[in-house]
Order: C-alpha cells, then sequence, then structure tokens
C-alpha cells in the first residue's frame, strides 16, 4: 500500500502543491527519493532516519521509496523534511492514513526531531486553502501562517508532537496570527531646511505612485529625502500587506510571524549584482524589486549601478512584474514599487559650482549622467534638482508642512484614486492609468490642452512623456481637490518633467 502527504513547492510567490508518495516493499533495505530532488531535499532521508530513531521508531529493514509527484517539477528545500517522515510513518501504520493525507505539511527535521523554522509558511498556507487542506508547520512558522483565514493551521515544536496530534493523543489548538506591525519613529520632513520644491516633489510622487529622479551635489539632502518617503505613504491595505508579504515570507524576512502595515523601504548598494536587484540566484529568490512591492525602491548613486542592472529595470517599471528565466523555469514575481533615484550632477558632484568642479566640466556631467539611457530616463515622471543648502539656512528652524500633514494630503488623493480606478485591472494609482481611461480621467481643459501641445512640439516630448504629464497632473489635481485637470496643474507636471534635460 502507498501512503500518501501534500507539501508545496514554490513557483514564485505560487505553492503548487506536491503529493510525497511512500511505499515500503520487499528488496535489499534502502531510503529513495525520486522526483527531482535538490541536494537538501535528497538528504533529508539522513535526517527523516535520524529524527526517526531519536524517537525510538526502527525502520524496516525493506526498501523505502518516496516519490515527488509531479515528477517533472524540480524539489528545492529542506521543508520536505516532515511530509516526508510523515507519509513514512503512515506508511508504518504508526499515524492513521487519512489524518496525513488531509493536510500539507512542510518542515526541516534536526536529527533529535525538533521542527526547525522554514520559509514560505505563508504561501503554503494559500495553496492549503485553495486545496481545502490543514497546514502543519513548525511552532515558529505558525503565526505567519495563521494570517490565512481559510486553513487551520496545527504547528507542533516536533515530529513526536505531530505524531501525538496525529493520532489524537495530544491534539494541538490551532495556531493564532501574529502581531500586526507598525514601523515607529518615522522621520518627519520638516527637519529637512529649505529644498521645498523637493518636498513638493516628494509629495506629487507619493500622491500618485510616481517614479522620482533626484539630482543635486553631495551634501544637499537627497537621502535625508528620500528616508523621510516612508513617513507620507498610507498604510499597506489587508490585501497588499498579505502580498507583500508573501513575497517577504520567501525570503525569510518576517519576523516572529507578524504582518507590517508599512509599506516596505529598500535601498540597494550600488555594489548590488543583477541577481540581488531583480531576482535570481540559487532557487531564483525575489529581488530588491520584488520586496519594494507596494513600497519604495530607493537606489542612491544611481549612475554608479552597472548599466545592464538599470537596463533591466524598464520592463518591470511598466508591468509590475518581472520574470526570472533559468534554463529549467520561468519564475514570476510582483513588483510594483515606486522608484526614487538620487544621483550626483557629475563624478566629482560640483557640476555647478564653478570652484569645485573639476576640470573636465561640463562633459564630465554629460558623460556621468549618461549612464541613464534616454528611454530609462524617459520613465521618470518627476525629475528634481536639489541645491547646496545654504550654511545661514541651517540655523534656521524647522519650517513647512510635517510628515503627517502631508501624509493626511496624501491618503486623500490615493483614497480617490482608489475609488476612481476600482474595477481597471492593473491599476491602482495615477501611475497605473493609460490608454482610453488616462484620457477619460486625465484630459486637461482647453488651455491646458493648448500648453501642453506647445510644450510637447517645443521640447519634443515622446508619447510616453506627454502620457505621464499627463498622470501627475492627475495627481496634482487630486491634491488640489480639483475635479478637472486644469492649466496650473500641467504647468506644474511640465516643470518637474523638463527640469534636468533639454529633451525629453
Amino acid at each position: 500500500m502507498v501512503a500518501m502527504a501534500y507539501t508545496v513547492a514554490f513557483d514564485g510567490i505560487d505553492a503548487r502543491l506536491v503529493q510525497v508518495q511512500c511505499a515500503i516493499s520487499p528488496g535489499l533495505p534502502g531510503f529513495s527519493i525520486v522526483g527531482l530532488p535538490d541536494k537538501a531535499v535528497s538528504e533529508a532521508r539522513e535526517r527523516v532516519r535520524a529524527a526517526l530513531t531519536a524517537m525510538a521508531i526502527a525502520l524496516p529493514s525493506q526498501r523505502i521509496s518516496i516519490n515527488l509527484s509531479p515528477a517533472d517539477m524540480p524539489k528545492e528545500g529542506s521543508h520536505f523534511d516532515l511530509p516526508i517522515a510523515l507519509a513514512v510513518l503512515a506508511a508504518l501504520d504508526v499515524v492513521p492514513h487519512e489524518e496525513v493525507s488531509d493536510l500539507v505539511a512542510l518542515g526541516e527535521l534536526s536529527l533529535d526531531g525538533t521542527l526547525v523554522p522554514v520559509i514560505g509558511a505563508l504561501p503554503a498556507a494559500v495553496a492549503a486553502g485553495d486545496g481545502d487542506r490543514s497546514l502543519m508547520c513548525p511552532a515558529a512558522c505558525g503565526a505567519e501562517a495563521a494570517w490565512v483565514d481559510s486553513v487551520r493551521v496545527i504547528a507542533p515544536t516536533s515530529l513526536a508532537q505531530a505524531i501525538s496530534h496525529l493520532t489524537g493523543r495530544a491534539v494541538l489548538d490551532p495556531a493564532v496570527p501574529g502581531d500586526v506591525t507598525h514601523a515607529s519613529g518615522a522621520r518627519c520632513l520638516s527637519e529637512v531646511k529649505g529644498q521645498e520644491r523637493a518636498k513638493r516633489g516628494l509629495e506629487i510622487a507619493a500622491a500618485g505612485r510616481h517614479h522620482m529622479l533626484l539630482v543635486g551635489s553631495p551634501g544637499s539632502g537627497k537621502s535625508m529625502l528620500a528616508a523621510r518617503i516612508p513617513g507620507i505613504l498610507p498604510a499597506l491595505t489587508p490585501i497588499e500587506a498579505l502580498e507583500t508579504s508573501m513575497i517577504h515570507s520567501l525570503a525569510g524576512l518576517l519576523d516572529d510571524g507578524g504582518i507590517s502595515r508599512t509599506r516596505p523601504f529598500r535601498e540597494p548598494h550600488h555594489t548590488a549584482s543583477m541577481a540581488a536587484i531583480v531576482g535570481g540566484g540559487r532557487g531564483a529568490k525575489p529581488g530588491e524589486i520584488s520586496l519594494a512591492h507596494n513600497g519604495v525602491l530607493f537606489m542612491d548613486e544611481f549612475p554608479e549601478f552597472p548599466r545592464a542592472v538599470l537596463e533591466t529595470l524598464r520592463q518591470p517599471i511598466e508591468t509590475g512584474e518581472v520574470v526570472v528565466a533559468r534554463a529549467n523555469a520561468h519564475v514570476r514575481y510582483p513588483c510594483r514599487f515606486m522608484l526614487v533615484a538620487a544621483a550626483n550632477p557629475c563624478k566629482c558632484g560640483y557640476l555647478a559650482d564653478a570652484a569645485r568642479a573639476c576640470s573636465r566640466a561640463p562633459i564630465c556631467g554629460e558623460d556621468y549622467m549618461g549612464r541613464i539611457s534616454g528611454p530609462l530616463m524617459d520613465r521618470f515622471d518627476l525629475r528634481i534638482e536639489v541645491p547646496p543648502v545654504a550654511f545661514t539656512d541651517l540655523d534656521l528652524p524647522m519650517s513647512g508642512d510635517t510628515s503627517a500633514d502631508i501624509a493626511a494630503r496624501v491618503a486623500q488623493a490615493r483614497a480617490v484614486q482608489v475609488a476612481r480606478y476600482d474595477g481597471h485591472a492593473g491599476m491602482w494609482a495615477n501611475a497605473d492609468a493609460q490608454g482610453a481611461v488616462l484620457e477619460q480621467v486625465a484630459t486637461p481643459d482647453a488651455e491646458g490642452r493648448d500648453l501642453l501641445l506647445r510644450v510637447a512640439e517645443r521640447f519634443g516630448l515622446s508619447a510616453r512623456g506627454y502620457h505621464r504629464v499627463l498622470r501627475v497632473a492627475r495627481t496634482i489635481a487630486d491634491l488640489d481637490g480639483s475635479e478637472d485637470v486644469r492649466r496650473n496643474h500641467i504647468a506644474e507636471a511640465v516643470s518637474f518633467r523638463l527640469t534636468l534635460t533639454k529633451e525629453v
């Protein structure tokens, strides 16, 4: 008789059900695992054997065969230990077959039978709920998996406790969800002296989820401004929080099973590899652009990133998802993020200061900013020059609106956009609007249209640039509480679009 248990194999953020079949048959004693297992899965037989021995459960002197079905799907990770052990125990009639086959299990076994936490408990719980099964996972993963309301989560601390639960000797209570966390101590924008235009740009970008480029000399406050963006962004919606947490679960970034309502803020170093930014490596793990899903990706020293890395951002920015292609699989991750880039105007950073600029100015500035290709530059909705702050301004008291005031306006504008794009697939904010929907919601009045046409002709706006001006103008109108896009909204949007370059 063949005993069966169930677990999952991860394909991006999706968890696909895998049937673990165990057959014990006459023949030379052995323990084999088939079905495209990787090294970690193949080594599960030693961990399972040692864990059963520690519990005084002897394996028979027969051939034990484990098949992971579907056999043509690659199986990776140590979370196959627990389902393999349960399938073996069911084949030995130690635990009831029906109890094992009615749940999805994942967990790594230590040699003494203790269950070690693994990544991916949240996507596994979603898969278990879709299959109308319960989930069994290590106790350390229970609070994370329990966020899926549609599934009953059993979280034992050891294999012995799992056996006691399945046999009815000591039934475990279902796990409860972890805490909802909110980031504290967010930095306030009023602490930044001067830079009122840049603060206005941050508010517009946050309200419409627009991509933004900050350019200024070293010490002008670009990083300070970017670090305060989380304080003006609205909290994640429950759906967004679950979606983002599923990605972070695969990356092992969830703490104590808690789900955060704060939007992620990722800031990779400019020496990061393509796999680190886009995703890939062993197991095709999510990269920084996916970890920033529904949040902010801040890339300081933007031109210093490898050219190949920068160019790979072009498609994810447009589509909101990235496909990590490998020889045996194509893994898809969502990556709907707000890109905030910061750069010096040239290699030395003092292009506008004749007394401090290098001898190659202004050619050095053209060469340095030329590392950002035209198509990539075209994807920035707002381009903001951040001038140096005068020493006399540093002694002035804090000024301008606080982050809380700006956050209230941003939240109000986002609420308007959520209602506006309800029912339009793939659209959540003004930055996502396109096609007929964009023409419907962002068509300017006669004066605004005349101004935009003159600007497009004078500066050679591309079709993408034309539409991005409309999106930014729609966001400015939302912040202004206006149902219509007027001339002043177009003018402000154009002023941010034409900064830093003569052609768009």
